[in-house]
Parts: structure tokens; C-alpha cells; sequence
């Protein structure tokens, strides 16, 4: 029997994914192929059927903006934070340090 991923989890997981590239696009430009590695390096195993569509959201929704280069003679689209991003990000750490303390210390 194959069992489908759990959708809670997989909106968990998503939303865990978007604050690493938050976080990831406030430090340096990233694309898509390079944000995928680095969410792999943290044990999330994501296409990049999921990576692009995800990246074009938050763009979409003001979290990122996009800069296109010419690397190797192909076009690569770079994605750095913006200031709502930011705001996001800053939010996110705060309930993100909430959570983690109450669920640790309580799991013990």
C-alpha cells in the first residue's frame, strides 16, 4: 500500500520551505537550482516542479523580486528580499522562536 504524504505536514513543510528562501534571499540573490540544493542539505526533498512555482509566488506576492543574468550563456533568474519580505521574515522568526520554546520545553 502506498501512503500519501500527510497534507498537514506538507503544508508545514511548505511553509518551513518559503521561510528558508526568505531567509536565504535576505542574505545574497539566490535561484532556483541553489535554493533547491540548500533546501536539500536541510532533508527536504522538493522538484523543482514545487522550487519555481514557489519562487514565482512569492515574487507574485511582493515577498521577492526577480533580477535575470546571463550566466554561461543562458538566463538565470535571481531572487533577492524585499522590504515585505523582510517584514515576513522578522514576524516569522518571532513566532517561529515562540513555537520552538513552547513545544521543546514542553516535549521534555
Amino acid at each position: 500500500m502506498i501512503m500519501k504524504p500527510d497534507s498537514m505536514l506538507k503544508d508545514f513543510f511548505l511553509g518551513f520551505i518559503k521561510i528558508h528562501i526568505l531567509y536565504h534571499a535576505s542574505k545574497e540573490p539566490i535561484y532556483g537550482a541553489e535554493i533547491q540544493k540548500e533546501l536539500r542539505r536541510h532533508g527536504y526533498q522538493i522538484s523543482p516542479g514545487t522550487i519555481y512555482p514557489t519562487l514565482h509566488r512569492l515574487k507574485k506576492d511582493g515577498y521577492l523580486e526577480q533580477q535575470s543574468r546571463v550566466v554561461s550563456g543562458k538566463v538565470r533568474n535571481y531572487y533577492t528580499i524585499t522590504e515585505r519580505g523582510r517584514d515576513a521574515l522578522d514576524k516569522s522568526r518571532n513566532k517561529i522562536q515562540e513555537l520552538v520554546t513552547e513545544v521543546l520545553e514542553d516535549g521534555r
